[in-house]
């Protein structure tokens, strides 16, 4: 096992421990079924990317990883809830997600529905009960989450008003720098909040959260049209199918690659500016630019 997969694996173990406990302190027996659903989305596996994001920034400025955990689960909370809302008949209508059967499949929209909204209102109360950070870092925490959590939304009705429209490089880049970029960026700037980083550090850790999100979309889009539904975990052709707006129906495939090895050398060149070793954070980067899946 790499470095790298040891490392998501590592961040995964400690993520899922820590959704256990705050699920345990919920569970009540008269929302088993909404339990269950909740449960089969945010488990069903994946490299827990954006809490090993946390990490990844935290360890790079010297925070207690102790004090890291509930702000990742709580990404990962508003990520699960924003998969389960995109894959619902009325937004991407999709069936299969990691592998499975997406959670309005499996429980019915109405349940599926109510896991996503319970999941993005648990993630604020998680990082709010943080007792091993200061209440004037968790308010920080909770503002720039809440504002990353809106213009995921505004991203997907972009998305949704762009299906089968010409869109323009800078409109494609619009869509996507809020429906994926902004939770991506979030999670960069989380670790190095939770560090107490002075601004000019935060501008830098806010460029590369930037564009790593850009990175980890384009690197998305392309998988979306060369690989197959077996290997990504979900229908593989969605976007061209729904005549979405991507980084390949706006440049063309060739195009895209050559703008994600330009991404990624964006991306790393935003690490310059810091007098701490960013390994870590490089070879995320490193990660999203090969990945397949």
């Amino acid at each position: 096992m790499s470095e790298l997969s040891e490392f998501f694996a590592s961040v995964s173990i400690t993520v899922d421990k820590k959704l256990e406990e705050v699920f345990a302190e919920q569970k009540t027996s008269a929302s088993e079924r909404l339990d269950e659903a909740i449960r089969w989305s945010i488990f069903a596996g994946g490299k827990r990317f954006r809490p090993a994001l946390i990490f990844a920034s935290g360890r790079t400025f010297g925070v207690d990883e102790a004090k890291l955990s509930r702000t990742a689960a709580a990404v990962e909370m508003v990520h699960t809830y924003s998969l389960i809302h995109d894959d619902l008949p009325a937004m991407d209508d999709d069936d299969i997600r990691r592998g499975r059967e997406t959670c309005h499949k499996k429980f019915g929209e109405a349940t599926a529905i109510l896991a996503g909204d319970a999941l993005q209102a648990l993630a604020f109360e998680v990082i709010s009960k943080d007792e091993t950070l200061a209440v004037e870092i968790r308010l920080k925490l909770i503002a720039e989450l809440s504002e990353a959590a809106g213009k995921m939304v505004i991203g997907q009705q972009l998305d949704l008003s762009a299906e089968g429209k010409e869109v323009t490089p800078s409109g494609v880049s619009e869509i996507h720098a809020c429906k994926t970029g902004a939770l991506i960026t979030f999670s960069a700037r989380a670790g190095a909040l939770i560090a107490g980083l002075d601004e000019s550090r935060m501008t830098g850790i806010t460029h590369y959260g930037a564009r790593l999100g850009l990175l980890f979309q384009i690197s998305d889009d392309i998988l979306d049209v060369t690989e197959s539904s077996d290997i990504l975990g979900k229908t593989a052709a969605k976007d061209v199918s729904a005549n979405k707006a991507t980084y390949p129906s706006v440049y063309g495939l060739d195009e895209s690659r050559e703008l994600l090895q330009k991404v990624y050398r964006n991306t790393l060149d935003a690490l310059e500016m810091f007098d701490v070793p960013t390994d870590h954070l490089a070879e995320l980067a490193h990660y999203v630019k090969n990945r397949r899946s």
